[in-house]
C-alpha cells in the first residue's frame, strides 16, 4: 500500500513537471523568449547587462524558433515581413546557432554602401543629424570617443547611432542583398560584427530570423556589479531602463 502511494506521488509529480516544461517550451517557442545582451554592438540602444523580451510571432516561425533549432522543416510558416529599422534577433549564418541582435536596414534586392562615412541605401544617403550626447559608449573593455547621430530611414523610423571620432569606417564595397535575405547593422557602428562582414555574419536568410525585440525587462551594469553580488544591486541596477519599450 505504501509503495503504491509513493509510486502514485512520483507519477503525479513527474506529470506536473512535464506539463509545466511543455508549457514553458511552447511559450518560449511561440510567444516570448528572454535574451541577455552580452556585447556593446548595439549601444546606445541596448547596453551590456540589458535583459529583453523578444516576440517569437512577429515574423512567423522556423526551425530556429524552437530550442536547439531541430532540422525538421527548412521553411518559414506564417511569415510576416519585418519592418525596416526593427531590432531583430537572428541566428548567425556562420554557425546557425549563435544569437545576434542588430537593426534591420536592408531588404532583398536593396543595395547598401558606406561612402565617406555616410550610409547609402539604394544609392540614396540616409539622413542623419549630429546630436550632443553624454552617453558613455563601450567597445568590449574599452570606452570609445564617439559622435552621436539620429538616423532616419525611408519609412520614417528614427534611432540613435554612434561612430568613432577617429578611425571610423569610411568606405565599403556596395552590398547587393540576395533574395529572401536581409542586411543588419549594429547601432555602435565601429564596434559591431554585422552584415558588413560577409565571412562571419553577412546576409541573413529569413529562415534565421528568431524574433523582434520588444522591451527591456531588467538591466544591470555588469561593470559595477554582477547579479551574484546582490548586495551591490542598488549601485548597478539601471531602474530607468526597466520596462523600456524598444
Amino acid at each position: 500500500m505504501i509503495n503504491k502511494k509513493i509510486s502514485k506521488l512520483i507519477y503525479e509529480n513527474i506529470k506536473t513537471l512535464s506539463g509545466a516544461l511543455i508549457i514553458a517550451i511552447l511559450i518560449r517557442s511561440l510567444l516570448f523568449q528572454p535574451f541577455y545582451i552580452p556585447s556593446s554592438s548595439m549601444e546606445p540602444t541596448l547596453l551590456i547587462g540589458d535583459r529583453i523580451f523578444v516576440s517569437k510571432y512577429s515574423y512567423g516561425y522556423s526551425k530556429h524558433s524552437f530550442p536547439f533549432s531541430p532540422n525538421f522543416y527548412n521553411k518559414r510558416v506564417f511569415f510576416k515581413k519585418p519592418n525596416r529599422g526593427d531590432l531583430v534577433v537572428f541566428k548567425t549564418p556562420a554557425d546557425n546557432r549563435t544569437d545576434y541582435i542588430k537593426r534591420l536596414i536592408g531588404f532583398p534586392g536593396d543595395t547598401i554602401q558606406f561612402i565617406d562615412g555616410d550610409l547609402f541605401l539604394n544609392n540614396n544617403k540616409i539622413i542623419r543629424v549630429k546630436i550632443k550626447s553624454s552617453n558613455l559608449i563601450r567597445c568590449g573593455n574599452f570606452n570609445l570617443e564617439t559622435n552621436s547621430f539620429i538616423e532616419t530611414l525611408p519609412n520614417g523610423i528614427k534611432y540613435k547611432t554612434v561612430y568613432k571620432k577617429e578611425g571610423s569606417l569610411q568606405n565599403t564595397k556596395k552590398y547587393k542583398i540576395p533574395l529572401n535575405h536581409y542586411f543588419l547593422l549594429g547601432d555602435n557602428r565601429d564596434c559591431s560584427r554585422d552584415s558588413r562582414y560577409l565571412d562571419s555574419v553577412g546576409y541573413v536568410n529569413q529562415i534565421n530570423l528568431v524574433g523582434k525585440a520588444k522591451i527591456i525587462f531588467f538591466s544591470n551594469d555588469t561593470i559595477k556589479s554582477s547579479l551574484l553580488k546582490f548586495w551591490n544591486l542598488n549601485k548597478s541596477f539601471r531602474i530607468e531602463r526597466t520596462f523600456k519599450r524598444l
